[in-house]
C-alpha cells in the first residue's frame, strides 16, 4: 500500500491536498470553498464523505476557507493546533480536535500525521509529515520564510515532499509591491524563494525521494518554469524522481509513495 497525494489546487487563492492511503484520506488544509472543493474532488473520482480528516495548517483563509463548513457536511473530524482554533473562532472538542506542534495525529485508519512548526508572520503554522503502515513518508510544507533544523530533520526520509516555491527573488525585488511588503515576504515569517526552496531540497535529497511537487507559486513574483529550473539546478545530479508544479487551478495530478512517475488528469 502507497499514500497517494493529489493538490486540488495551490496559491493564494486557495490550498487543498488530498493524502489517500487505502480507504483512508485526509485533507491537508481546505481553502477553497465548499462548492469548489466538492466540484475539483469530484474531478478525481472523490465522494466528499469519504474522507475522514480535514487538517488545518494555519488560520489564514487560503488554507482554512471551508474547512468548518467541509467538516460538518461531510462528516470528517477537524484537526489544528489552538492558536488557529482561537483566530477562527471554532470550538476545540465541539467543532475541532487540537494538536500540539509535533504532536502525532492518528487522522484515519491507515494515515499518521506529524505537525512540525515553521516560522510564518501573524500564524502558528504547521508542515505536516504523514506516514502509512508501510513505512511511506509524505511532506507537505508551504507558508514559511525559513526553514528550520527541525524540518530539514523530518524532510530527510521522506519519499515525496510538496513544498512551497513562492517567488522569485529578482521578480519580486523589481515587481510593483511596496517595500514594506517584499520585506515580509522576503523576511524570516515570509515565504520561500525558488532559491531557498532548492537549497533545501538539496539538503534532504536522497536515493528514496521519488516526487516533488513545488506549490504556492505567487502569481505576480514567479513563474513554474523559473521555479523548477532553480531547483533541478541544485539538485537534478541526485533527483532522478518526478518533479511537477502545483497550479492554482488543481487538480492536474496524483503521485504515489513508491512510485517516481504521477497520474495526470484535466484540471477544474
Amino acid at each position: 500500500m502507497s499514500i497517494e497525494i493529489t493538490h486540488l489546487g495551490s496559491g493564494s487563492k486557495g490550498n487543498a491536498a488530498l493524502l489517500s492511503s487505502g480507504d483512508s484520506r485526509a485533507l491537508i488544509d481546505c481553502g477553497f470553498s465548499l462548492r469548489q472543493t466538492e466540484k475539483r474532488l469530484s474531478l478525481i473520482g472523490v465522494a466528499p464523505d469519504s474522507i475522514d480528516a480535514i487538517l488545518v495548517t494555519h488560520h489564514h483563509k487560503d488554507h482554512s476557507g471551508s474547512a468548518l463548513n467541509a467538516s460538518k457536511s461531510w462528516g470528517a473530524k477537524l484537526h489544528c493546533n489552538l492558536e488557529t482554533a482561537m483566530r477562527l473562532g471554532w470550538r476545540p472538542l465541539e467543532d475541532c480536535r487540537t494538536f500540539s506542534n509535533l504532536e502525532r495525529v492518528e487522522c484515519a485508519t491507515g494515515l499518521s500525521l506529524i505537525t512540525v512548526p515553521v516560522p510564518h508572520d501573524d500564524a502558528e503554522n504547521v508542515a505536516v509529515i504523514a506516514s502509512d503502515r508501510e513505512g511511506g513518508r509524505v511532506a507537505i510544507v508551504t507558508d514559511l520564510g525559513e526553514a528550520t533544523a527541525e524540518l530539514e530533520k523530518h524532510l530527510r526520509g521522506c519519499n515525496h515532499i510538496s513544498i512551497e516555491a513562492n517567488y522569485d527573488y529578482t521578480k519580486l525585488i523589481q515587481g510593483p509591491y511596496p517595500d514594506s511588503l517584499k520585506r515580509r515576504i522576503s523576511g524570516r515569517g515570509g515565504h520561500l524563494s525558488n532559491t531557498q526552496t532548492a537549497e533545501l531540497l538539496g539538503n534532504v535529497c536522497h536515493s528514496g525521494l521519488d516526487s516533488i511537487v513545488l506549490c504556492h507559486l505567487s502569481e505576480k513574483n514567479n513563474a513554474p518554469h523559473l521555479a523548477e529550473s532553480e531547483v533541478l539546478m541544485t539538485i537534478g545530479d541526485t533527483f532522478s524522481g518526478d518533479i511537477s508544479v502545483s497550479k492554482q487551478s488543481g487538480p492536474e495530478f496524483s503521485h504515489w509513495t513508491g512510485n517516481a512517475g504521477s497520474r495526470r488528469f484535466a484540471a477544474a
